[in-house]
């Protein structure tokens, strides 16, 4: 059964970039993603020239995404590393191009590289999304803290050439996250930083099983009373169950983003924005 709308969450975060957007999340919004990288798990992701770009930025914005996010380093499990050169010179042209293009829309950087993120957000970039959680780089808390630029703070272990092979958890899985988040906060805010968005990083050291028990106890993370974000589209959790691929598993993700929204998420991490803005319109409906 679906909460009353009295039982949902009652986070009114916004996040204000240092360019003066604002993002505003008392009601939940689709991020849209942009893989700048040849190797993405999904290939309808994935784009190979300006053109292709601005095409399909375009598209995730009429759609109905309120958050482009790009990435220039694949964090598929066993992704081969990319040197910082190689991602910023994938990443800075494209934030450039979609700056000029788009000069309203609100862009994220999915990296976990400081230097990178500093530079992303001199070319423009409102939200730093870090899969790493600052465990990858120590420069990044102090970073993001002393450019005020919001934050996506997500749970992983290892890195994403290993963290297949760090899902055995002594403790249970969500005192261990909620761990996490209490320190990674605690540092975020000696750091600085004042915008900050969860992410549980379902599918990163995590089995299918375990991101599924994960997505069941997502409302214990609103504790922390910060937004949540669910990137789930199109992830082995959802085709891996069914038998099927990334490419066929577009229902299994909207099934899915319908429990994330049940459990508080603010943030639909997509491929895929119009089905997912369709179901935060029809979830809304039915607690209206």
């Amino acid at each position: 059964m679906l909460p009353a709308p009295s039982l949902l969450p009652a986070t009114t975060h916004s996040l204000l970039s240092p360019h003066g957007r604002l993002l505003d999340l008392r009601r939940p919004r689709v991020m849209g993603i942009l893989n700048l990288t040849p190797d993405s798990f999904f290939a309808g992701s994935r784009v190979a020239s300006e053109a292709d770009l601005l095409a399909r930025a375009g598209a995730l914005l009429a759609a109905g995404a309120a958050v482009l996010d790009l990435g220039a380093h694949s964090t598929r499990p066993g992704a081969a590393d990319v040197s910082v050169e190689e991602e910023t010179a994938r990443l800075l042209p494209a934030v450039g191009a979609l700056r000029r293009e788009f000069p309203a829309a609100f862009l994220s950087v999915d990296t976990f590289r400081a230097g990178v993120a500093e530079a992303a957000v001199a070319a423009g970039a409102d939200l730093v999304n870090d899969v790493g959680g600052g465990t990858l780089d120590a420069a990044m808390f102090a970073t993001v803290g002393r450019l005020r630029v919001p934050y996506v703070l997500m749970h992983l272990r290892g890195t994403p050439q290993t963290m297949a092979q760090r899902t055995d958890y002594a403790d249970d899985l969500v005192l261990e996250l909620l761990g996490y988040f209490r320190d990674g906060l605690a540092a975020l805010r000696a750091a600085g930083a004042v915008d900050v968005v969860l992410d549980p990083g379902f599918g990163f050291a995590k089995t299918a099983a375990q991101s599924h028990a994960l997505l069941r106890r997502l409302p214990e993370l609103g504790a922390l009373g910060l937004p949540l974000l669910a990137g789930l589209s199109r992830k082995r959790l959802v085709y891996g169950p069914l038998g099927l691929t990334p490419e066929t598993a577009l229902n299994g993700t909207t099934a899915l983003h319908v429990l994330a929204l049940q459990g508080g998420a603010r943030l639909l991490r997509v491929h895929d924005a119009a089905e997912a803005a369709q179901v935060i319109q029809l979830f809304f409906e039915y607690l209206s």
